[in-house]
């Protein structure tokens, strides 16, 4: 091989014909997580706006939104080959963006439109992001995935970085509003490119041809789960990624709110954090993430982020401040997207396909929202009780040391199910799921 061959082999561990695959991914997911960025210190800030206060409303609408919205994405997958849902979803999107922008740009009931864009951009988040994995899962083995998932998810790191890049350059002078055209670019060419890596799967014709729908029921994910004691787990590991990111995040809201002033610098500050998290957890991903998921498995990945929130419940028990809460935001978040996020969707690739998209929707979408809006008002109780930050997060690290037990229950019984399913089936990127 020539040394760019070399180069190119080290940072994408695909085989020649994963390769077109593991690109478009790439593309895919660099161009959806930089939409999402570009929104999400927007969001931020108008989460204060509205009053930290209506932070446990806005996450239990938020909530309520997805149930509601579930069973419409369930038909969806039932009824429409994946090829087509996929872009009729993101198109969706794309039209609530344009709708935002002509009410912030007119100055529509600003308060009322800052809560229910608040709302929108959680779901849209999930929604958005869930979808992609879903196809992840569909496209590529255990085995596959171990090896890819990294690279794959350096593409959203890399969208991660610039979508904060942008909002720092232009927050202030072109003002927030006009960053939802920038977002809805970038959600245009995620459809584009998931076009063209449903045309690259599609080409290889060697094999038997999967259904072109998911098919079975609009409900189906509820029954695929409650079936499932593997899928229960997985449900009450994502339940508790919420706990601690809810709680955390809101030690955040308050801290920040009461130390710094004016809607542009509070913009700022959450676009600093999710370039921080960027820049780190890109060059994790490139150079580590596959090695450290094939050499010490999806458990000790999945465990090493509720590791993190015991050290950093810990830290902030012991000095409460802004630089510390920013700084374990920063590393869970890291470790979160580097190492246990892609354990995570590691976990689905060995259940069979109605659930990669609809029990998977149901965990990642409605159950980590409903834990949201559920930790939100424990958080908002603990604090009502008259409990400082401090003491909240000694009444949370219990619940972190029970999710690191969960993580490696979990990480031996994908282990186990990977290695049979093996043994009965060929690669899906080389055979049946290679197809649409």
């Amino acid at each position: 091989m020539t040394p760019d061959e070399r180069w190119l082999r080290r940072v994408v561990p695909a085989t020649p014909q994963e390769l077109a695959a593991a690109l478009w991914s790439f593309g895919y997911f660099f161009a959806l997580l930089a939409g999402y960025y570009v929104l999400r210190p927007l969001r931020d800030q108008m989460g204060i706006a509205g009053g930290t206060r209506a932070l446990p409303w806005l996450f239990t609408a938020t909530f309520v939104t997805l149930l509601a919205a579930q069973p419409l994405y369930g038909a969806l997958v039932a009824r429409l080959p994946r090829a087509r849902f996929i872009p009729v979803v993101y198109h969706f999107f794309v039209v609530n963006l344009a709708v935002f922008w002509v009410l912030l740009a007119l100055g529509i009931a600003p308060v009322f439109v800052a809560r229910v864009f608040f709302v929108w951009v959680s779901v849209f988040n999930l929604f958005a992001v869930a979808v992609f994995w879903s196809f992840m899962a569909d496209l590529f083995t255990s085995e596959q995935a171990k090896r890819l998932f990294g690279f794959i998810g350096a593409g959203g790191t890399a969208g991660a970085l610039l979508g904060p890049a942008i909002t720092i350059v232009l927050a202030v002078p072109l003002g927030p509003h006009n960053l939802l055209i920038a977002a809805i670019v970038f959600l245009e060419i995620a459809v584009f490119c998931a076009h063209r890596l449903e045309r690259s799967v599609g080409v290889r014709q060697d094999g038997p041809r999967e259904p072109a729908r998911v098919g079975g029921s609009a409900f189906a994910g509820i029954s695929g789960l409650f079936r499932s004691p593997y899928l229960l787990g997985v449900g009450a590991w994502v339940s508790l990624l919420s706990f601690g990111a809810t709680m955390l995040y809101f030690m955040q809201a308050n801290v920040v709110s009461a130390t710094i002033k004016g809607a542009g610098e509070q913009t700022r500050i959450f676009a600093s954090i999710d370039l921080a998290v960027g820049l780190l957890t890109l060059a994790t991903q490139v150079f580590a993430t596959g090695r450290f998921l094939q050499r010490f498995g999806t458990g000790i990945a999945a465990g090493a982020l509720p590791a993190v929130y015991i050290v950093g419940f810990l830290a902030i028990a012991w000095s409460p401040g802004l630089a510390v809460v920013l700084v374990f935001q920063v590393v869970q978040r890291w470790m979160n997207f580097a190492i246990a996020n892609p354990a995570r969707q590691v976990f689905f690739t060995v259940v069979d396909r109605e659930d990669k998209y609809k029990a998977k929707n149901l965990i990642d979408v409605v159950a980590y929202r409903g834990s949201d809006a559920l930790y939100g008002w424990v958080y908002d109780a603990l604090h009502a009780a008259g409990l400082k930050i401090g003491a909240i997060a000694l009444c949370a690290l219990p619940v972190a040391i029970a999710w690191l037990v969960l993580s490696g229950a979990l990480g031996r019984t994908h282990e186990r199910r990977a290695s049979q399913s093996a043994g009965d089936a060929p690669a899906r990127l080389g055979e049946a799921s290679w197809h649409r």
